[in-house]
């Protein structure tokens, strides 16, 4: 509201009395360039380990990382989510917790391989190499990316142990993770069987769900009849034509069909033109044409069970089996079952002995069994050919057969990488019994990960129902692939038997090679070098299983290789939180559940954190043909990694996050203001040596106070519930408003106009001292540079003896309660700047100090008269109002306030008109003065 500003003349001379603010904290960050100096300099002071140090014996904090893909430079949705772990893990330090965070990468798998394959030039050229050279080429573009990524991490400001991070590659690291694989065989829930699972044939590999997404295709929809054998005409007393009609977008799935599955619970009716359908399902079937009879008998569902109908493609027998997962929502009631084909059609395989045909390959054509099996007419026209470019002909060879035809779009699974459409396939695969009951206990797996999800702390809630949901419907895990780069499944198999070898020793052998020489040894090494030498098996008697582990049992292990193992200083296991983007419902969190309660029957986590992910001011997903992708490094470039750090904080991640120019600019203002509250209070208070007690104090600085005591200690509960976004807008109320806005206003006269040592002025320097080094330990976890540099350029009173801001620890101002009606106060002040608003609008004043106010409001009379004097920035207060000069007035409650022009003349020293005579000091600064 009033601003020192000063003209030549008479007035000049009393500059030099003044205490004018001085600082040595910049008013500009110049964050783009001192920025990588600061960070530098931690680097150098070891800063990760001094927190280590300062906190021994204190209650720890452990955040474990979710590793990023070793491959390519970091995104904005990175920055994200490394930035907010840094936040969280510092909010714990400076809260005086001991904390540990130890950054972590996921180096094997398909997209490395498929980075190697294009480097090579093609998967032929890959093809024509020795695993061992794949791998070693795979792991030297793990090991480049790695370093990449660490050092673009750090230029967020992000604190960890860099020097020791976890690498899923590293020797140490792949032997504990085969020893995790053989807890869980030991365990009793590795399978190896037979089973579809989704198959990518671009990449000739298993996937697991986690690597499944979905995109639109266009399929064929088509209703088949299959012709009842004579033998179940007559058992259902039929004469003439009967046939089941099924319906599938699978059309180059019929060669493997080995049943029809009927809804048990449904009726079933057969047309007048010979066909059999669900009852429900009549009417639409009619009106879209497939058939067109009415109903000639009525059956239910169990009568068909086990009859043999005609699969009209090849003649080979379908058998009608009942199943609980046919709908009757679409389609005929009727459902195609291929169990080489189908997790549904499997489980009811089972259940019927169905036999299981597979006669597609590895890159997603037909093989030879389509000729030994007599699956199509024309076979050899088939072998070699893609499934997908098959349709046409197999439509057209089951003629009369096919009651419609039509072509429609649908959400489908593409695989992840090659975002091509995925098959279902039935191969020996590797699994977790997600059903099975581990040893020693009398849950199954599942039922042990949804009683952990029941006790895990999750933000925002609606994780908690997500991940359970994932737990309850998820299949059993597939766990390997076909490829070579990742951790080797080495188990040995006895070639007579086709027994896996699980004892202990050999496998504990195996797992000693690989801490010493890395899992390539699998490869490397032959079966004499690898087998332990007292097994009581013969090298030539075994061979080795050439799958390697999924990628996500790698990151689903990591509590146990790092946090479990004594190879890192991570912090505890379990982890008191997990923090990742939500897509890690179905990914990281769900592989990390299953395998830690497998082994350890309990979650790794106490709490999971997640957040959304990043788009643009429209909410668009971020693509380079939009041009709206942000990189991290361009924010680094333009506005400093404080601001992408601000902007982390200021977000609601609990959704997706927008991300502009615009808002960046919005961010780097909010950051701006922050700045210069910080350097006018540092230098206000530059000449304070010691505290005033809380009870000497005046009354304005006892109601900031107040103020600042219920809001910081608000924040600092909201920042540790993780609730950033709210904590922000609080803190920043109170810095524009009463800190800004009214404190730092009001208390100017006092500040720069008193003398040096007077009790009032000592006063206030102690309020602004105790707000600023609270403030400054709240938002160190955000803006830990700016911190930093406050401290540097801080006076004794706030550092003491602290080096940097990693010495300092949050404390709370003890609460005090406001002295007068803070309230009432407030609204006093704000009808009062309305009026002035008017008066300043028609020129009538320039300044609040050229007025005085008249009112009989008990609450401001009771107040120190200099004290309600610069509440509102006036020359005086008074309780007798006069008659005249009366030029504004404003109400609160039911007192009434006059506004006057003050009387007196203006003092040329601290502009407050309480001057006996023109060009003469107030009584105060006479005082002063003459000191």
């Amino acid at each position: 509201m009033h601003d020192f500003k000063y003209t030549f003349g008479a007035e000049m001379d009393y500059k030099e009395t003044l205490l004018l603010p001085t600082t040595t904290f910049a008013m500009r960050g110049n964050l783009i360039n001192n920025e990588p100096k600061r960070y530098a300099a931690w680097d150098e002071k070891k800063v990760y380990h001094k927190m280590k140090h300062k906190r021994v014996g204190a209650e720890s904090f452990t955040l474990h990382d979710g590793p990023p893909y070793a491959n390519g430079h970091i995104h904005i949705g990175h920055a994200l989510n490394k930035v907010l772990k840094d936040i969280i893990i510092k909010h714990n330090y400076f809260s005086g917790k001991s904390v540990r965070f130890t950054p972590g990468w996921d180096c094997h798998g398909l997209p490395i391989e498929q980075q190697v394959e294009k480097k090579l030039g093609g998967k032929k050229k890959k093809e024509q190499l020795e695993t061992a050279e794949i791998r070693k080429l795979c792991r030297e573009h793990a090991a480049k990316f790695v370093d990449i990524q660490r050092s673009e991490f750090k230029t967020l400001g992000i604190i960890a142990d860099w020097e020791k991070p976890y690498v899923t590659m590293d020797y140490r690291f792949e032997a504990n993770i085969f020893r995790t694989l053989c807890e869980v065989a030991k365990k009793g829930l590795l399978i190896e069987r037979s089973k579809p699972v989704f198959w990518s044939w671009a990449e000739r590999t298993a996937l697991a769900e986690a690597e499944v997404e979905y995109e639109d295709k266009e399929d064929y929809s088509i209703f088949i009849a299959f012709e009842l054998s004579d033998d179940a005409k007559a058992k259902l007393g039929i004469e003439g034509k009967a046939a089941p009609v099924i319906w599938t977008t699978t059309p180059w799935t019929i060669p493997a069909n080995t049943g029809i599955s009927l809804n048990p619970e449904e009726k079933y009716v057969l047309t007048t033109d010979g066909y059999i359908v669900a009852k429900e399902l009549l009417n639409s079937l009619v009106e879209s044409g497939v058939v067109s009879g009415t109903i000639a008998k009525e059956f239910d569902a169990r009568e068909f069970e086990n009859l043999i109908a005609v699969n009209p493609l090849n003649g080979r027998e379908s058998r009608l089996v009942l199943g609980e997962h046919v709908l009757v929502d679409n389609g005929t009631g009727c459902v195609h079952t291929a169990p080489g084909h189908g997790e549904d059609d499997y489980r009811v395989g089972l259940v019927y002995d169905l036999e299981v045909v597979m006669p597609v390959d590895e890159t997603g054509c037909y093989d030879e069994s389509v000729v030994g099996l007599g699956l199509i007419p024309n076979a050899e026209d088939f072998v070699g050919r893609h499934i997908f470019k098959s349709n046409e002909d197999l439509i057209a060879l089951m003629g009369d057969a096919v009651l419609k035809v039509d072509k429609f779009m649908h959400s489908y699974p593409h695989c992840w990488r090659s975002h091509t459409p995925l098959i279902y396939r039935a191969t020996k695969q590797w699994f977790i019994s997600v059903d099975g009951t581990p040893d020693g206990e009398s849950k199954t797996l599942r039922e042990i990960a949804l009683s952990e999800v029941e006790k895990t702390k999750f933000i925002p809630e609606t994780g908690r129902k997500r991940l359970t949901s994932m737990v309850e419907n998820r299949p059993d895990w597939c766990i390997s692939r076909q490829r070579d780069w990742g951790v080797p499944i080495a188990f040995f198999r006895v070639k007579a038997t086709g027994e896996v070898l699980l004892d202990e020793k050999v496998l504990n052998f195996v797992a000693m090679i690989f801490e010493m020489q890395g899992s390539d040894a699998w490869y490397s090494m032959d079966i004499a070098q690898l087998l332990y030498p007292g097994s009581g098996y013969k090298p030539e008697e075994l061979e080795k299983v050439t799958d390697i582990l999924d990628v996500w049992f790698d990151s689903g292990s990591t509590w146990n290789s790092v946090l479990k193992s004594r190879n890192y200083d991570a912090g505890e296991y379990p982890a008191d939180l997990y923090v990742e983007g939500s897509d890690q419902h179905r990914g990281w969190f769900q592989s990390s559940l299953f395998l830690s309660t497998a082994v350890q029957h309990k979650a790794p986590y106490k709490g999971v954190l997640t957040h959304g992910f990043t788009v643009d001011e429209k909410g668009e997903k971020m693509s380079k043909s939009k041009g709206n992708v942000i990189a991290p490094e361009k924010v680094l470039k333009e506005y400093g990694s404080e601001i992408l750090r601000l902007w982390v904080a200021s977000s609601d991640y609990q959704g997706d996050l927008k991300i502009s120019q615009g808002i960046l600019k919005q961010t780097a203002e909010s950051y701006r203001k922050l700045r210069n509250t910080f350097r006018i209070m540092l230098a206000n208070i530059n000449d304070l040596e010691s505290l005033t007690a809380v009870d000497q104090m005046g009354d304005l600085d006892k109601w900031i106070l107040s103020e600042a005591s219920r809001v910081l200690a608000e924040v600092h509960k909201q920042f540790s519930e993780y609730n950033f976004v709210n904590g922000m807008s609080t803190l920043n109320n109170f810095i524009v408003n009463e800190l800004s806005g009214m404190y730092i206003d009001m208390t100017k006269d006092n500040l720069y106009c008193n003398a040096k040592e007077s009790d009032r002025r000592r006063a206030s320097q102690s309020a602004m001292a105790m707000i600023t080094k609270t403030l400054l330990t709240l938002m160190a976890p955000i803006l830990t540079y700016t911190a930093d540099e406050i401290v540097e350029n801080a006076p004794a009173i706030i550092k003491q003896d602290a080096e940097d801001i990693f010495d300092m620890t949050y404390e709370a101002i003890t609460t005090i309660e406001a002295p007068f009606d803070a309230a009432y106060m407030v609204k006093a002040r704000e009808g009062f700047g309305a009026v002035v608003d008017g008066l300043k609008k028609e020129k009538t004043i320039k300044s609040t100090l050229e007025l005085i106010i008249y009112t009989e409001s008990k609450t401001v009379l009771d107040m120190n008269t200099t004290d309600a004097e610069d509440w509102f920035v006036v020359s005086g207060i008074f309780e007798d109002k006069p008659e005249e000069n009366i030029i504004g007035t404003f109400k609160v409650g039911e007192d009434m306030f006059s506004i006057a022009k003050a009387t007196q003349h203006k003092c040329p020293r601290c502009w407050k008109y309480q001057s006996e005579a023109e060009e003469s000091l107030c009584k105060r600064c006479e005082e002063v003065i003459g000191a």
